[in-house]
């Protein structure tokens, strides 16, 4: 994912944004399954199992990935807009799970509205 974002777009904001656009395009292929790190969060409960802290270490670089965006967009507080950006993205999985296949399309607008509220956008 890191990787494309930095091919769609220069600007960390636009490239914040051009997450949902990944997403959009995953959401809509068939064999669409959901986040198989969140799967695994949500399917085991017991802390110590290597799979789930795995799981964890993974979505954990993914939060450093928007951190690292966010700060290199000049937002105060980093690690605090990195866990309300994770927290769309992981929603907008799992509503597209439920079938919401416009639900990256919403996070990408909540997210518009989230950069505003930074002075971003």
């Amino acid at each position: 994912m890191e990787a494309e974002v930095k091919r769609r777009a220069t600007s960390p904001s636009a490239q914040l944004l051009a997450i949902f656009d990944v997403f959009d395009e995953w959401f809509q292929q068939d064999d669409f399954e959901g986040c198989s790190f969140i799967n695994v969060l949500l399917e085991m409960f017991d802390p110590s199992n290597p799979v789930r802290q795995a799981s964890a270490v993974h979505l954990a670089n993914i939060r450093t990935f928007l951190a690292a965006l966010a700060a290199s967009a000049g937002i105060e507080q980093p690690d605090d807009f990195a866990r309300k950006w994770h927290i769309l993205m992981k929603g907008s999985i799992v509503a597209s799970g439920e079938g919401d296949r416009l639900a990256a399309r919403r996070a990408r607008e909540v997210g518009l509205m989230l950069l505003e509220s930074h002075g971003l956008g």
